[in-house]
């Protein structure tokens, strides 16, 4: 399974801006909005709730069958601390994951030297400190939205 973690500071605070073992790469990946819609419409979540599925095992089955896991992570500040706002991440496996890396792609940057430029003001109370704009996804499939939980 390969993670796609759209919010900028969660992979910051993830990846220790770039400097824990095996994530020392920062990658800004671009993908086709309506792949986004339909891979939000496969998603299941990773945790059991009984107002997507009938029972706990129905989810189970849910889980095992779909290429999608949708993951709400509390959000994190500059230094690591939780927010209240939560961060999205979508685990791709089997069709899904293949067609994200061979078809769905418009682009994958590395910003890893950005990054570790950041990463320099974080030890200086963050003046200078740049991140990337971000706002909420409103998915343009009512049906995608209804699947993650998101209000449009």
């Amino acid at each position: 399974m390969s993670w796609i973690k759209p919010n900028f500071l969660w992979m910051m605070y993830r990846s220790g801006w770039a400097s824990k073992e095996g994530q020392e790469h920062i990658l800004a990946v671009r993908l086709k909005r309506s792949f986004l819609d339909e891979v939000l419409v496969a998603s299941v979540a990773s945790t059991f709730s009984a107002s997507h599925h009938a029972s706990h095992e129905k989810w189970q089955d849910a889980v095992v069958q779909s290429d999608v896991r949708l993951q709400w992570d509390p959000d994190h500040d500059p230094n690591g601390r939780c927010l209240e706002r939560r961060a999205v991440q979508l685990g791709l496996r089997g069709e899904t994951l293949r067609r994200f890396g061979q078809n769905e792609l418009l682009s994958i940057e590395d910003i890893t030297p950005f990054v570790i430029e950041q990463r320099e003001y974080l030890k200086e109370g963050f003046k200078g400190l740049q991140t990337p704009s971000e706002q909420i996804y409103r998915p343009h499939s009512n049906t995608a939205a209804l699947a993650v939980g998101i209000d449009l």
